[in-house]
């Protein structure tokens, strides 16, 4: 099942809001500090990847990388944001971009939380709308049922003929035990 627009807008938009929020909390948490044109943009590129991921259900397989990535981006994007200020670069507890050993523990830890509760809530959304959709069909049908004067036709399909490869379309059919000549002696 594929979602429509709407839906995968809203889905995107959950995401992005996620993502950011807790990326500017944690970077705030670290030390960090987030301007908000930064924080504009980060939503726009999460928003983005929402948007491109959120046609169907994902699994923590698409859910888990695609988080990654997003840490990866925003990390980058909140590092530049203050980069320039030397000070806040050694409150933040690294230099430019290069996160120390903490911060890749801190960044895998929530990534992989953040994947696990992401993808029990798409298994659980999916879930919910499967089951609204049935019964929403079985209301329907019990709101109008089928007339009964109406004939049921049943087509039924002639059987299929047996199949071929086309490589062994032409192939003279060996299997058995060999065939051997019968001569009979008149005597």
């Amino acid at each position: 099942m594929t979602a429509s627009l709407p839906f995968r807008l809203a889905r995107a938009a959950v995401f992005a809001v996620v993502c950011v929020a807790l990326g500017v909390l944690a970077h705030l948490f670290g030390g960090g500090s987030v301007t908000g044109p930064v924080v504009a943009g980060g939503l726009l590129l999460a928003f983005g990847g929402g948007v491109v991921a959120s046609a169907r259900e994902r699994t923590l397989a698409v859910i888990l990388p695609l988080l990654a990535g997003m840490q990866v981006v925003l990390h980058v994007l909140f590092s530049l944001s203050h980069a320039a200020d030397a000070y806040a670069a050694l409150v933040h507890g690294h230099s430019g971009l290069v996160p120390g050993v903490g911060m890749l523990v801190t960044h895998a830890g929530a990534t992989g939380l953040i994947a696990l509760w992401l993808a029990r809530g798409e298994a659980a959304l999916w879930g919910l709308l499967h089951r609204l959709a049935v019964r929403l069909c079985r209301v329907l049908l019990a709101l109008f049922p089928r007339p009964p004067h109406e004939p049921v036709v049943v087509v039924t399909a002639p059987e299929p003929g047996r199949l071929r490869s086309a490589v062994l379309a032409h192939a003279a059919p060996t299997r058995g035990p060999p065939l051997t000549q019968v001569i009979a002696f008149s005597g």
